[in-house]
């Protein structure tokens, strides 16, 4: 099929791409990478009236540390993310979870918080952005706020982005001493959507106890799902096998994932139960590597 009939707007600011976004409310849409976007355009299941292209937008294409924060902006490619130095140094974890995006096609072209207001379940920016407290910095005529993944991911494919807003980066806390991160998928072939996915983040006390524990998991559900209960088992404790997998066990029982063509809501339990402990073990051997 080919696209309902739409016009096209190319804003230079992003002052512009905003009072584009605020004319036309829903009837908008915004073209960064367009590997979400196009498809589902040419499939008629969007079909906006105006089509907001942020490309022509100057600047926001670099990624930048800032005060202990790295700003990843909406122009920024996967690929860019993947192969950043900086993000390879500060941040590995997201580089990881870039490389799981698709195939090298989609990463060329895709951008990152474009994946991210898309909101796609099986999508791994989003728990990653959890599991490290990050934020998704969203600009509209009335200024700029910073939300937290709790409250911009609803629902499947459904953010509470509001006609006018417009997503200009993502926003990750460096890591502080003695903590790391890892990210773990499981796909039926390599670029395919994920079933399951964790973010794990791990930050140890100087007695070498666990002192803050984050988990964050994708496929499981509309919106990537944080294991507070998990969390809750983990904090406090010496990191171990058996540690990990009784967290593993405690997500297995919260999670209530459903079922699809590509996996039962059974099967998605049992890959959160055996993803967790990889992920929480290469976490705890990036630490010990630190120490």
């Amino acid at each position: 099929m080919k696209p309902a009939t739409f016009s096209y707007a190319a804003p230079r600011t992003v002052e512009e791409a905003i009072e584009l976004l605020e004319a036309y409310g829903d009837d908008a849409k915004v073209l960064a990478g367009g590997q979400s976007l196009v498809p589902l355009l040419n499939m008629r299941l969007a079909q906006p009236k105006v089509l907001v292209d942020i490309n022509a937008v100057e600047g926001f294409d670099e990624i930048v540390e800032e005060e202990g924060f790295v700003y990843v902006p909406m122009r920024v490619r996967h690929v860019q993310g993947e192969r950043s130095p900086l993000l390879r140094e500060k941040l590995p974890v997201v580089s990881e979870a870039v490389h799981q995006i698709g195939h090298p096609q989609i990463r060329n072209r895709g951008t990152m918080c474009g994946s991210v207001a898309h909101a796609d379940p099986a999508s791994e920016l989003p728990a990653v952005l959890m599991a490290l407290d990050g934020r998704i910095v969203v600009k509209s005529g009335d200024g700029e706020e910073q939300i937290t993944p709790e409250d911009f991911f609803l629902t499947y494919l459904t953010t509470s982005l509001q006609p006018g807003q417009l997503v200009t980066a993502l926003r990750f806390p460096l890591l502080p001493p003695n903590s790391s991160a890892a990210f773990v998928e499981f796909a039926q072939r390599p670029g395919d959507f994920a079933l399951c996915g964790v973010a794990a983040y791990l930050h140890l006390d100087e007695g070498g106890t666990i002192a803050e524990a984050r988990l964050a998991l994708m496929g499981v559900g509309g919106t990537p799902f944080c294991a507070e209960q998990a969390e809750a088992v983990l904090q406090g404790e010496r990191p171990s096998a058996a540690l990990f997998a009784e967290a593993a066990e405690t997500v297995s029982q919260e999670v209530d994932p459903d079922s699809d063509i590509h996996a039962s809501a059974e099967y998605r339990r049992h890959l959160a139960k055996v993803l967790i402990p990889q992920a929480l073990e290469m976490a705890a051997a990036r630490l010990g590597e630190e120490r």
